[in-house]
């Protein structure tokens, strides 16, 4: 990684491999407060690099920009609730990754030619034929489910 504390709009972006607008977007979002030269042009430093960082990772993790701008907000009243929030969604979404992995391999290995009518893979998909559950769960705000 460039060891300058001195890096342009466009080192950054390429660094990560982002578009110099999503950089813009994360400042008038209020994520990013970068220095400026003498002409006015955008100069991020080494903690602007770890918040970029930060930015991208939990994004990946299924955050909005609104929740990354409380977990960036030492001073937020609601952080801890928001990130409970999100722990709690986390958890939610391991569990559906589990199944649906166990589902996958199962598929994968079962001699039923049609997967539907294997008993083992049936019983993966009950609660949602009973009503137990509902056909797509939620996801962060402002995520769209698959069926979108």
């Amino acid at each position: 990684m460039k060891s300058s504390t001195d890096w342009s709009i466009g080192e950054l972006a390429e660094r990560f491999g982002l578009e110099t607008h999503v950089l813009r977007h994360w400042e008038s979002a209020g994520l990013l407060d970068p220095d400026r030269d003498p002409a006015g042009r955008r100069r991020y430093g080494r903690d602007d690099v770890v918040r970029v960082a930060v930015i991208i990772r939990s994004k990946w993790a299924g955050m909005s920009l609104d929740q990354i701008s409380v977990l960036l907000d030492a001073d937020a009243r609601d952080r801890h609730a928001v990130l409970d929030a999100h722990v709690r969604d986390l958890d939610r979404r391991m569990a559906e990754m589990a199944l649906s992995r166990e589902m996958t391999v199962h598929a994968l290995e079962c001699r039923a030619h049609d997967i539907a009518t294997c008993p083992h893979f049936r019983s993966r998909v009950e609660d949602l034929v009973s009503g137990a559950a509902a056909g797509f769960p939620s996801g962060p705000p402002g995520a769209r489910s698959p069926a979108t």
